[in-house]
């Protein structure tokens, strides 16, 4: 899957499958579900739910608890564009697939 067929998928009524919870936690952040986004993301113990989970706290204006998670994740906090930390991240986690 590519970064373009991902973001496609968003006019889909529920993600790809197969695709790893991080990815998913970014799919329904993408939609504009933050709960479910925060759900999977707050499930997922590695170091890619971790990113998911700062990205989606810095969503929600809550910048101390963004740091706390990428902390987890080993990443530096951003202060960029959120459509472009989520596509940034988006890329790296399908890269990595």
């Amino acid at each position: 899957m590519t970064f373009a067929e991902f973001k496609a998928s968003l006019d889909q009524n529920s993600p790809v499958k197969d695709l790893p919870a991080a990815l998913r936690a970014l799919w329904w952040a993408g939609k504009g579900d933050w709960d479910a986004a925060h759900k999977l993301a707050q499930d997922d113990d590695s170091q890619d739910g971790a990113w998911v989970h700062a990205y989606l706290h810095r969503v929600e204006g809550d910048i101390s608890n963004a740091r706390y998670w990428y902390g987890h994740a080993g990443k530096p906090p951003r202060s960029d564009e959120l459509a472009a930390e989520w596509q940034a991240i988006s890329e790296a986690l399908i890269s990595a697939r």
